[in-house]
């Protein structure tokens, strides 16, 4: 039973880890086009989140545009594509993680078949 355990756990962090390298994409274009005149220090936080974003870590890039998007100098047009960006990382991550459970329950399904 701990062997079937194990096999299991295995199976399940090989699916999160496939699910995980499908990338559809985070749309940046209109957020860096809205910072292209800000301030040097709102344009190093804009692209440090969309670093994060194109390296798929999410909750960096969350972090730093609910940051940027808590500033008083922030236009609306910015906080817009700000607002846009994180919807798109929400949608992102709830698709990888019905993707990851669908994964998960066939490959323990499989295992409960052998």
């Amino acid at each position: 039973m701990k062997r079937f355990a194990w096999i299991a756990v295995a199976v399940v962090v090989g699916s999160l880890a496939l699910v995980g390298c499908a990338k559809k994409g985070v749309d940046t274009g209109k957020l860096e086009s809205s910072f292209s005149s800000a301030q040097p220090a709102q344009k190093s936080n804009v692209n440090a989140a969309v670093s994060a974003i194109k390296a798929g870590n999410y909750a960096e890039a969350l972090a730093k545009l609910q940051a940027l998007a808590g500033q008083a100098q922030v236009t609306p047009e910015q906080r817009q594509a700000i607002q846009e960006v994180i919807e798109q990382i929400q949608k992102e991550l709830a698709a990888k993680a019905e993707a990851a459970q669908k994964e998960a329950g066939k490959a323990v399904e499989g295992l409960l078949k052998k």
